[in-house]
């Protein structure tokens, strides 16, 4: 009997499925322990691969309560691609949709965020613009000038603590998160993406330069939040983190200007 790839694959994802009738080894010998063994190497990879992954969820729920629930989302979402960096991708959802973890409301984000810092681990390189082009421009040419992101920039906007949370479970003597919301910026200055607490406002004038605004009229998009916005401080923050690639007259965007979602 000629076992099928899809029996084989989906008895290698049922930890407690039999094995697939009329498996035999090269000897034509049953291999059920052979196939017992590579099913629980599979189990144990995956498992791995989404602890390392995630490694402030494991910290948040424990590791034997993180094992498990590895254990149940690998099995209801296996990998879509031979690249395990893709693993894990619906994550964030599948861990809001648990009942049993509605108590943890912040856990998504948390997720979310991890997976954010490892895509922008990933993204592709971009030159930073030479911060003397500031120097040649008028105020007015600057407001009305639009930006050009570096793809490994991401932006998380969060009803929950999210960056203390982050804090308190990696760095020794960080203060307790509190009940507030912070949004987390993303940035990769050199190889390491670094997460850093931004404003609501700061992240208002980021969220509008992404949509292609000018700096102008980002920036009255964040005064709509506060009108003590720091434009400077935000400005710089993007540029300290070789988050600006380019900056251009509005409607003069070269062909090849790209905006991260």
């Amino acid at each position: 009997m000629i076992v099928s790839q899809q029996d084989f694959y989906d008895g290698l994802l049922n930890g407690s499925s039999a094995i697939p009738n009329g498996l035999v080894d090269n000897l034509g010998q049953p291999a059920g322990d052979r196939y017992n063994v590579y099913r629980n190497n599979i189990a144990a990879s995956l498992i791995e691969a989404l602890k390392e992954g995630f490694p402030v969820v494991q910290t948040l729920l424990g590791t034997e309560n993180m094992n498990g629930l590895a254990n149940l989302y690998f099995r209801k979402h296996p990998p879509t691609s031979r690249l395990m960096v893709h693993f894990g991708h619906d994550f964030p959802d599948f861990l809001s949709q648990m009942p049993e973890l509605s108590h943890l409301g912040y856990l998504p984000d948390v997720a979310r965020m991890e997976l954010e810092m490892r895509r922008s681990y990933h993204a592709r390189d971009s030159r930073p613009m030479d911060t003397q082009e500031l120097e040649t421009l008028t105020p007015e040419q600057l407001f009305s000038s639009a930006i050009e992101l570096a793809p490994s920039l991401s932006l998380i906007r969060s009803s929950w603590p999210l960056y203390s949370i982050w804090r308190f479970n990696t760095e020794d003597n960080a203060p307790k998160p509190e009940a507030i919301a912070e949004d987390v910026l993303i940035l990769r200055k050199e190889y390491d993406p670094e997460p850093l607490f931004v404003s609501p406002e700061g992240a208002d004038f980021i969220t509008a330069l992404r949509e292609g605004k000018t700096i102008g009229q980002s920036y009255e998009t964040a005064l709509l939040r506060s009108s003590t916005f720091d434009l400077t401080s935000t400005f710089g923050m993007l540029l300290a983190g070789d988050a600006i690639i380019s900056l251009n007259q509005k409607g003069h965007f070269h062909e090849s200007a790209h905006f991260t979602a």
